[in-house]
């Protein structure tokens, strides 16, 4: 008989690895794509709030040109992503529970 203080669940690797994309990845790719865009209208703001201020405005097209270049990054790369895998005619990687990787095309 044996007392655990901790229940165990038992899972595969690929349950795993799934997992950490659903509650980790994703969410953190929405977080850091939502904080470029808030980067940006904050930019915008500045520069149009603030018509008389040169120093503030100049502040706000920082501000808006470092946002575009953060989402521009983040949309090319997964574009890139997308065209190297309908080149390669791949449709979904799977992990299987044994380790293999399983590629549907």
């Amino acid at each position: 008989m044996q007392f655990e203080i901790f229940p165990v669940a038992y899972a595969s690797m690929s349950t795993l690895i799934n997992s950490i994309e659903k509650v980790v990845i994703n969410p953190l790719i929405a977080l850091v794509f939502t904080l470029a865009l808030v980067y940006f209208i904050y930019g915008v703001m500045q520069f149009v709030l603030n018509p008389t201020n040169e120093e503030i405005r100049k502040s706000g097209k920082s501000h808006m040109l470092w946002g575009l270049i953060g989402l521009f990054i983040m949309i090319a790369v997964f574009g890139i992503m997308r065209l190297v895998l309908n080149t390669l005619g791949v449709n979904s990687v799977q992990i299987q529970d044994n380790g293999s990787i399983n590629i549907t095309k």
